[in-house]
């Protein structure tokens, strides 16, 4: 595995889960040491190294955000440094409109449309089929004017 070709590649799922690139680095980072620690086994075992990342991103998010709605929230949140890099205005917008969606549902459309995984998000998020079926059919019809599923 070619991690340096792939890096952008899972950094772009941890941004779209995460809605916030700093957050994204430090999730990638969290599992890349994760991985690291596990590597002889991952190895021996030969398992696939994109999906077992994939998987503990997607995790990774979830746990952070459990951990999340269980904090407090401050009366000033505090300062953050600005973005080095400005975002493409496209990548802007779709990281605006997936941060309107909840974050289930957010994971279900970027693990869907962004890593084509349809068959695959059950499984991953540890749900059935049928509650994916229902985050997919929800995000379909807030994709369509009127409100109407698109299709």
């Amino acid at each position: 595995m070619c991690f340096s070709h792939d890096l952008q590649r899972h950094l772009r799922l941890a941004v779209l889960l995460t809605g916030d690139r700093l957050h994204a680095e430090e999730l990638l980072q969290d599992c890349l040491v994760k991985m690291y620690e596990r590597w002889r086994k991952l190895a021996h075992d030969h398992a696939d190294l994109h999906a077992y990342l994939r998987r503990a991103l997607t995790n990774g998010y979830i746990s952070v955000w459990r951990r999340y709605q269980r904090q407090t929230p401050v009366a000033e949140p505090p300062d953050r440094a600005a973005a080095a890099v400005q975002p493409h205005p496209e990548a802007e917008e779709l990281r605006r409109a997936l941060l309107t969606l909840p974050r289930r549902q957010r994971v279900v459309v970027v693990l869907r449309h962004y890593e084509d995984l349809a068959e695959q998000i059950a499984g991953l998020l540890g749900c059935s089929v049928g509650t994916v079926e229902g985050h997919a059919r929800r995000q379909g019809k807030s994709d369509a004017p009127g409100g109407r599923e698109a299709g």
